[in-house]
């Protein structure tokens, strides 16, 4: 698979930055087809960095309201939260 077909985004919130500055852990949004297996390869194909850990969370979208009224969900969602080495680093620009 290309990275292309497994990596959306990255996600810039503030909780992701602090876990990138404290842990060196950080988040992406995948599609859903990824696993961990992929997410590694990718990260390590994409970044030029070494993987220590890929955890997986699958989100459910979250309820909403339409502009009639009418209940509607907002779209799921999946991210990878990856685990560099010590001393490895993702530069965002």
């Amino acid at each position: 698979m290309n990275a292309e077909q497994i990596l959306k985004t990255i996600r810039l919130t503030e909780k992701s930055n602090k876990l990138s500055s404290n842990y060196g852990q950080y988040t992406f949004e995948v599609y859903p087809s990824a696993t961990k297996h992929t997410v590694r390869a990718a990260v390590e194909q994409t970044f030029k960095v070494t993987v220590t850990r890929v955890n997986i969370q699958n989100r459910k979208g979250k309820p909403k309201r339409s502009r009639q009224g009418r209940p509607i969900t907002a779209s799921d969602s999946k991210r990878a939260i990856v685990t560099l080495k010590t001393g490895d680093k993702i530069e965002l620009t």
